[in-house]
């Protein structure tokens, strides 16, 4: 039996090793992506894969300070 202390969150993937990441972007993905775009006066992205569309909402974070 493990302590609940002992638990480590799940590591965070690089978008480049996932198995679906060549699949199109999500729906939320795109989503936050046009929000995300908007704020950093930019036109937002399209035709993404999810790989693709997760890196470019984390420099979209960077950008306008939201997100981690």
């Amino acid at each position: 039996m493990t302590d609940a202390g002992d638990v480590q969150p799940n590591p965070e993937k690089n978008p480049e090793d996932w198995v679906t990441g060549e699949e199109p972007m999500t729906g939320p993905q795109a989503s936050y992506l046009d929000t995300l775009a908007q704020e950093a006066g930019e036109q937002p992205p399209e035709h993404l894969t999810k790989a693709d569309a997760s890196k470019r909402i984390e420099a979209l974070q960077k950008k306008t300070g939201r997100g981690r």
